[in-house]
């Protein structure tokens, strides 16, 4: 009659094979088919995934800064005082956000010193590097050929203003642009008409 050995468990045959306590295997199984092959040296020195990955870490998010995806800015910029004479406006048109919900009125006023943009009554959705930028017309838009790009967004609420550069040819656009510059989204467009 035969005899059949004792069952043994798995952890004992990992402690037998020298692997146990303090000590790491050589690879880790993942599923059915997939063997993780982790190379015992860069397991002795951890503090060099840890100089490595948190440096990769702090980089990464300072990048594309995540918790503008849920922190609301807001600003309340008063129309900038002139005791020469009161600012026209000239142009002015209201945000159209598509999918995203982008609200407020866009009018450009023209003061003895230039032309400035007012943002009033205005939100948008928070997130990272979003800019405003004068363009020409929709289809530009998405493209971003032929935009005046006024700088970042000072916060994505409240009334705000950017300043034109001098000798802009306001004839050349007809809308203001509200979007993002790295993943390219259009957040809101305002079609300027005559005030």
């Amino acid at each position: 009659m035969r005899t059949s050995a004792p069952l043994r468990s798995k952890s004992f045959e990992v402690f037998e094979n020298g692997i146990g306590p303090g000590k790491w295997p050589d690879s880790i199984s993942v599923g059915m088919f997939m063997t993780i092959h982790i190379s015992p040296w860069l397991l002795r020195r951890k503090w060099i995934l840890v100089a490595i990955g948190l440096p990769v870490l702090v980089a990464l998010w300072w990048a594309f800064r995540p918790e503008k995806l849920w922190i609301n800015q807001k600003v309340n910029e008063p129309a900038p005082f002139d005791t020469s004479a009161d600012p026209q406006p000239i142009l002015t048109g209201r945000f159209e956000g598509n999918a995203r919900h982008t609200n407020g009125r866009a009018t450009i006023y023209k003061k003895p010193g230039g032309e400035y943009l007012q943002l009033s009554d205005f939100t948008a959705p928070s997130g990272p590097d979003i800019h405003v930028a004068l363009v020409h017309d929709d289809a530009q838009a998405k493209s971003g050929l032929d935009s005046l790009d006024l700088g970042p967004l000072k916060a994505n609420q409240s009334d705000q203003n950017y300043n034109l550069p001098g000798g802009t040819d306001l004839d050349k656009y007809d809308a203001v642009l509200i979007y993002a510059e790295r993943p390219h989204a259009v957040f809101g467009l305002a079609k300027l008409e005559p005030f």
